[in-house]
């Protein structure tokens, strides 16, 4: 099965996952292909309007709304404060795709994580006196399709991923 994770093919057999080279990917990219083809549902489900980490009903004892934060909106502020316009390329960069929202946002872009499941950071940057702040929302159906901890895994490998394509293209 070939599966694409964060613009990323992979390959899932049962010698493993893989990437398109052959590399194992991290364990954590491990983990949510594994989820995802686990917890595939009989049906598809699409409902897209746009939730928080929070409003998912299911919850587990190593997720919570902290370490959410902690390993995905705000690294993204501590690298993107007063960084727009690298965050707008990175994200350009990593094919994010700028959403309707973005008027009521500085920045508003999309992010295909997983077939049928996609992210999106809401960005506004610092202005004194108030700090830079981001929220990250999911579509309300992918919780038929991953768990808890694969949300928090999916989300903080792109503020991951982010990051390092701005490091990339700052040098």
């Amino acid at each position: 099965m070939r599966i694409r994770f964060m613009g990323r093919e992979y390959r899932v057999s049962k010698k493993g996952f893989f990437d398109v080279s052959g590399n194992r990917p991290a364990y954590s990219v491990c983990v949510i292909l594994a989820k995802y083809v686990l917890l595939e549902p009989d049906k598809v489900y699409m409902d897209s309007q746009w939730v928080s980490f929070k409003d998912f009903k299911r919850d587990s004892y190593f997720t919570n709304v902290n370490y959410f934060t902690s390993d995905t909106e705000q690294i993204i502020v501590k690298r993107f404060s007063g960084k727009l316009d690298a965050f707008a390329h990175a994200g350009q960069t990593l094919g994010g795709l700028h959403h309707e929202l973005a008027a009521s946002y500085d920045l508003a872009m999309e992010f295909a994580a997983l077939p049928r499941i996609s992210l999106l950071p809401l960005f506004n940057d610092k202005e004194d006196p108030f700090s830079a702040h981001c929220s990250v929302l999911f579509q309300k159906h992918a919780e038929f399709y991953l768990d808890p901890e694969s949300f928090a895994m999916t989300s903080a490998c792109l503020a991951k991923r982010l990051k390092e394509t701005h490091q990339a293209c700052t040098g």
